[in-house]
């Protein structure tokens, strides 16, 4: 479980004293207990992993907006700090699929559904997230979508 390897990294980060490391893990046991604090009154709780998963792709995307911000912005020490926290929080997300898997996956999908133009794009993101949205990242599949719509 992927929970499981961020509470060990968050040992082995203390062990080697990398103290960069251990923010940014600590950053995310505390996203993860704010989910957990949420779903106590959800009427269904997901998987574990896919919880996790959706934490974790919503700090890589916050992380992503702020890098550019600050790039933007001449701040290339904060930038290089969000990088950093970048790095840490992907490595505990599973293998994204390549573009090409992506666009492979979303012509099967498009096919499967009958869609035919850019109308249809809200089934084909329906079935591309519930069956891929841990390993795409979805804002990029939007457009692929898009495009294969069009």
């Amino acid at each position: 479980m992927i929970r499981e390897q961020v509470k060990s990294a968050q040992v082995e980060a203390m062990k080697a004293g990398d103290k960069e490391k251990l923010a940014a893990v600590r950053l995310i046991l505390a996203k993860l207990k704010d989910r957990d604090i949420e779903l106590r009154t959800a009427t269904s709780v997901p998987d574990d992993d896919a919880v996790v998963v959706d934490v974790l792709q919503k700090m890589v995307k916050q992380r992503r907006e702020s890098i550019e911000m600050f790039k933007s912005g001449g701040r290339d020490e904060l930038a290089a700090k969000e990088e950093a926290e970048l790095a840490v929080i992907e490595s505990f997300l599973p293998a994204q699929m390549s573009e090409e898997e992506t666009k492979a996956a979303i012509e099967g999908i498009k096919a499967e559904v009958g869609a035919t133009s850019v109308k249809d794009m809200g089934k084909v993101m329906a079935v591309l997230k519930e069956r891929h949205g841990s390993v795409i990242d979805m804002s990029k599949a939007s457009g692929l979508v898009k495009a294969a719509l069009a």
